[in-house]
């Protein structure tokens, strides 16, 4: 049976070239790169390699760039390391609604502990209010957290004015560019953003690895204590493997990223024309979204069972819903925007890479109106029109 894969806002295939390129330091180069001898320094030439083409897909400069274990790890270094070294100075903290968990749940840590915690709310559209972010930023506001593009609707956020908004209040910002990096052009040297975090298996490199990108000046405590290195920023022998592999998948995507602008997005657009054409009761969610993303909720029908289907004709999307197990809740993304109840359970996201074809895209639209026509016959809420429209209740502050 032939794989569509269509889920690449959760995971990327590796791409060849990084595949060739890491495969030499698991047994020709094999040294420790803090290692005094020659065989450890040379492997530390590429380590340093791997920074320079990350600052280069970026705008930043080699040493300020942290390598990390993920985009996770990044993103609590990130919060954690800011709060610590603001030593409880400040006890007021930012964020949106619609944050990864890797950074929504550390906030919610430390609200739970005694910070003032707002959560920026955002509109239908998925839009962030940049004056109720501006009217909310105090003097005890350490830090302010606005992710680049959301996960599971691809939503960009003006990160350039939410930067400048944030840089003239005297707050520090952070960025989780996760989905952003690769994609879309991201230029720190322009955007005055103090952190930013990337993920190496969101843009073709291996799993286990990432960066914080954290601009010269900003304080920072580590999260990770023991050796010296990344600068005394993050102890522990690097993922030398993974950095060289996301050091290639950085220069690739810098070559890539007019091709995901174009062809993918072309992809993408043909996507969402054929299931808004060919599937009954269904709505696109976000505007001013990455290229390669797609969000769409079928009304009264469940996503999982969506998935379930699809997975059987051997097409791999995700649940915009991302419900836990056991749980009627939808995801606190589709509650802050409002979508309707009967729509939320229905939400799929697709999202599309370079490795994807004209053809698998006429495969899946082909396939799915035949997927959500069978379910909705099964749907005792489908003769229920009353539902249909009644918005969710915004996900209001609280704590877990």
């Amino acid at each position: 049976m032939r794989q569509i894969y269509l889920d690449n806002n959760a995971t990327t295939k590796v791409a060849p070239e990084v595949v060739e390129a890491i495969l030499p330091f698991f047994n020709d180069y094999y040294g420790n790169p803090s290692s005094m001898h020659t065989f450890g320094g040379g492997v530390m030439r590429h380590v340093d390699q791997a920074r320079q083409e990350i600052a280069g897909l970026l705008g930043a400069s080699p040493g300020e760039i942290v390598f990390t274990g993920g985009g996770s790890e990044s993103d609590n270094l990130a919060i954690r390391g800011t709060i610590e070294a603001l030593a409880g100075r400040k006890r007021h903290l930012i964020t949106t609604r619609v944050e990864h968990p890797a950074v929504r749940e550390v906030f919610h840590h430390y609200q739970k502990n005694g910070y003032q915690l707002t959560e920026l709310t955002v509109d239908g559209s998925g839009a962030l209010d940049l004056d109720e972010l501006e009217q909310s930023i105090t003097p005890d506001t350490a830090l302010v957290s606005v992710m680049w593009a959301n996960n599971e609707t691809g939503v960009i956020f003006p990160i350039e004015k939410v930067a400048q908004i944030v840089k003239a209040k005297g707050s520090v910002f952070h960025t989780d560019a996760v989905q952003a990096a690769g994609k879309i052009p991201i230029d720190v040297s322009r955007v005055p953003v103090d952190l930013l975090t990337v993920s190496g298996h969101k843009l073709h490199a291996p799993k286990g690895v990432g960066v914080l990108y954290v601009r010269k000046g900003t304080k920072l405590a580590p999260l990770i204590l023991g050796g010296h290195q990344e600068k005394g920023r993050r102890a522990g022998t690097e993922n030398v493997p993974g950095v060289v592999g996301l050091g290639r998948a950085a220069a690739l995507a810098s070559t890539w990223m007019s091709d995901e602008n174009t062809r993918v997005r072309h992809l993408r657009d043909k996507l969402e024309r054929g299931i808004v054409a060919s599937c009954k009761d269904v709505r696109v969610n976000g505007k001013d979204r990455l290229p390669n993303t797609l969000n769409v909720s079928f009304e009264f029908i469940e996503g999982e069972a969506i998935l379930l289907m699809l997975d059987d004709l051997g097409i791999c999307a995700s649940s915009g819903s991302a419900c836990a197990s056991g749980s009627l809740e939808p995801s606190h993304v589709m509650r802050a925007m409002g979508v309707p109840f009967t729509a939320a359970h229905g939400s799929i996201r697709f999202s599309l890479s370079r490795f994807n074809t004209e053809d698998e895209i006429d495969y899946v639209i082909q396939q799915l109106p035949g997927v959500t026509n069978r379910l909705r016959e099964l749907s005792p809420f489908a003769d229920a029109p009353a539902w249909q429209g009644t918005p969710l209740a915004h996900d209001h502050d609280h704590e877990h």
